[in-house]
């Protein structure tokens, strides 16, 4: 094969005083594209037991995003969203297939609430207007005058993306959706809450709208960043990921390894913390510690 043939080649040449050695790393997408042109059997079946891809009836199932959808509330329409004995917000989950965390213990006396859903983009929107729904109507039965707006949080890593050269992208959501859209100002992160929160103003149709096409927005660029991230990991051993700080921590990423992701945990930073120590001098006969 000519591939052995230059492995071998290669494999000990030497190049400007280094030696080179070679691995061949085979491609994976080839071998499933072969494999997925295996002949059939007599009734269209790959494998005995296997079943005819595009049977009538058949439903491919979406896999959830890892990212959430994050959603902050006014306090007082919590028990509406949760309903008697939680019976709203589990209809909602039964009928989005979502999985929804309403963070009401989290900061007590605070006038607004988080709310966390993770279901695949279809689920995430269909969760996400029924919350809206549910908050006009009982605006309406309390006779809650003020203006009632959709709020998203996202982490800062992603709102420079959505904003979109000279606010192009946010301008297009803002005309496409008929809405009015404004994001909270750097000023108000801190090292506890890298999120900044996106307002949109409009009815429940148009609000709708915009947060289908902001979470567009939004997972585009924590797929791209995945995806970097993940290939530069490959080429750099023993790069530590979430030591870098560069992704929500409601995320459950990077990057997607074995065991169930960490999305639906609340936003708290994670801490690497370096002990070092340098040499003392005459004068010195302590050390510094540094975190």
């Amino acid at each position: 094969m000519p591939i052995v043939v230059a492995l071998d080649k290669l494999n000990g040449f030497q190049l400007e005083n280094f030696t080179l050695k070679v691995a061949y790393i085979p491609d994976e997408t080839a071998a499933q594209q072969n494999s997925s042109q295996q002949p059939r059997g007599r009734r269209g079946l790959g494998q005995r037991g296997s079943s005819r891809q595009g049977s009538p009836g058949s439903v491919s199932k979406q896999k959830p995003c890892d990212l959430p959808l994050r959603l902050l509330v006014p306090t007082q329409f919590v028990g509406a969203i949760i309903g008697k004995e939680g019976a709203t917000i589990r209809n909602i989950t039964k009928q989005t297939q979502s999985k929804i965390d309403v963070h009401r213990k989290e900061n007590a006396g605070a006038a607004e609430k988080s709310i966390t859903i993770l279901s695949t983009p279809e689920g995430t929107s269909a969760a996400c207007k029924s919350i809206l729904e549910i908050m006009h109507k009982e605006a309406q039965d309390i006779k809650f005058t003020e203006e009632l707006p959709l709020k998203i949080l996202a982490h800062n890593n992603f709102v420079g993306r959505l904003i979109g050269k000279e606010g192009r992208n946010l301008k297009k959501i803002e005309q496409d959706t008929d809405t009015k859209i404004t994001i909270s100002p750097l000023q108000e992160l801190t090292l506890y809450n890298p999120e900044r929160t996106i307002t949109v103003k409009g009815n429940v149709e148009t609000c709708a709208k915009a947060e289908e096409e902001i979470m567009k927005k939004i997972r585009e660029s924590y797929e791209n960043d995945i995806a970097s991230m993940n290939l530069q990991a490959h080429l750099i051993p023993g790069l530590n990921l979430n030591a870098l700080g560069l992704f929500p921590p409601t995320s459950g990423m990077p990057p997607p390894t074995s065991g169930p992701p960490s999305a639906m945990t609340p936003p708290y930073p994670q801490f690497e913390y370096v002990q070092a120590w340098k040499p003392c001098n005459k004068a010195e006969d302590n050390h510094e510690n540094f975190s």
